[in-house]
């Protein structure tokens, strides 16, 4: 009885090792900046802008401003686009958050973000752009530019180039 009950439970572990589909993965970048938070919120809270602070964004349209449902088309400099809707928006809190409903070529499914403006040390801002999405490709064995390792890569890549920029803008550099 013993053996039986011990071989059941290492099929069952098996099975749902097996079956087990992508994990959802997470990227947080922050950025300390020499700036009040209502001069570098002032730069980030237009919804349909982004294209004024991130390198990458040729241009954008918004459908509504920045009023949740909003919907934006950001252009990609070299080509390609991405559809983001606003979920959520808040001047008190000096945040945004935000849902793929296209991810163009960014490798991520059920994409969600949150950027938020926050008062640092002596006077400086702290920006922090965090996300949760999944991989490109749901199914197990990706292709390696839609697995895990490429999903969380590009979304940092995009986070590290939009928050570095900001920085330079928002200084004055």
């Amino acid at each position: 009885m013993r053996k039986t009950l011990i071989a059941a439970t290492l099929l069952c572990a098996a099975t749902a090792a097996w079956a087990h589909g992508p994990m959802r993965q997470k990227v947080t970048e922050t950025v300390t900046i020499a700036a009040p938070p209502e001069a570098v919120w002032n730069r980030v809270k237009d919804f349909a802008a982004l294209q004024s602070w991130h390198p990458a964004i040729e241009s954008s349209q918004a459908t509504a401003g920045n009023d949740v449902g909003s919907v934006r088309t950001l252009n990609l400099k070299g080509g390609g686009r991405i559809v983001e809707e606003l979920t959520r928006y808040s001047v008190e809190e000096h945040r945004l958050a935000y849902k793929m409903t296209d991810p163009g070529p960014v490798p991520v499914t059920n994409y969600t973000s949150i950027l938020s403006v926050l008062p640092g040390d002596g006077g400086t801002t702290l920006v922090e752009w965090k996300a949760g999405f999944y991989r490109g490709e749901p199914n197990n064995n990706p292709p390696p530019e839609r697995n895990d390792e490429a999903a969380i890569a590009a979304v940092t890549g995009i986070y590290k180039t939009g928050l570095d920029n900001l920085k330079k803008l928002a200084e004055g550099k």
